[in-house]
């Protein structure tokens, strides 16, 4: 498949080779609920409960199945350590998790292994997934977006493995002062939640800055929810205030 067909110039990448750095050096801690991803377990159950709700309503399937998402293949694009694609194998779906990152990969497959869960893992891009012609019923783009180092390429690439009538699932920080203060200056400098430097203001992406070029790719959005930290609690939940964490879920008409 001829890459400029798809305006992507010859060597022209989404990867960032320092974010990528930078998470690899973290990947033995992917599983552990108490290290430096414990936002993310703490983060995971709100997650998957939209996930969860969105697929049933969207393909009518029984959310009280163990198995309702049984014939559906899915794709977790910076899938990391694994802590989405396992549960979403326990459901039934056929997943891909793809990382740019070897050392994740090896990590998601060795745990993976360790509970049992046949699960396709792939050191690899989205554009190259998208150049072999794979496609999805559901990709899972969860705390990715701000990461990379082409946003519009990728999220075209993205875009392209959505099959008729498939879903995707977007998760990241908005780009607000808001934002700025409590998901970086808050979470990296005073709760010390993340590595400094996890994020980068700049990187991070209004959901204008997904919709549009998403739009352009035939993908329309189908639903948007805020996530907000309640401190005394310490949980997270969907709310309608999108100023700092938000999800997105784009379709493709069938």
């Amino acid at each position: 498949m001829d890459p400029a067909a798809h305006g992507k110039k010859a060597g022209q990448s989404t990867i960032d080779d320092a974010e990528v750095a930078r998470f690899s050096a973290m990947a033995a801690e992917w599983w552990d609920p108490s290290g430096k991803f414990r936002p993310l377990h703490k983060f995971n159950p709100v997650r998957l409960s939209y996930i969860k709700e969105k697929v049933c309503a969207h393909f009518d399937r029984d959310p009280r199945a163990p198995d309702s998402f049984a014939g559906l293949r899915l794709l977790d694009i910076g899938c990391g350590g694994g802590l989405l694609c396992e549960p979403m194998r326990r459901l039934g779906a056929d997943v891909i998790g793809a990382d740019a990152s070897a050392t994740n990969v090896e990590v998601a497959r060795i745990h993976a292994g360790q509970s049992g869960l046949d699960i396709d893992y792939r050191a690899t891009t989205a554009e190259a997934l998208a150049d072999a012609g794979e496609t999805f019923d559901i990709v899972l783009n969860m705390e990715v977006v701000e990461h990379v180092a082409d946003v519009p390429l990728y999220l075209t690439s993205c875009a392209r493995m959505v099959k008729p009538g498939g879903l995707m699932f977007m998760a990241t920080i908005n780009r607000t002062l808001k934002a700025y203060a409590l998901a970086i200056v808050g979470a990296e400098y005073i709760l010390r939640w993340l590595p400094r430097g996890t994020h980068s203001f700049e990187k991070l992406v209004r959901p204008s800055e997904l919709e549009m070029p998403l739009g352009a790719a035939g993908l329309y959005v189908a639903d948007r929810a805020g996530v907000t930290y309640n401190p005394l609690a310490d949980e997270w939940s969907r709310s309608s205030d999108m100023d700092v964490n938000y999800m997105m879920l784009f379709a493709r008409p069938a």
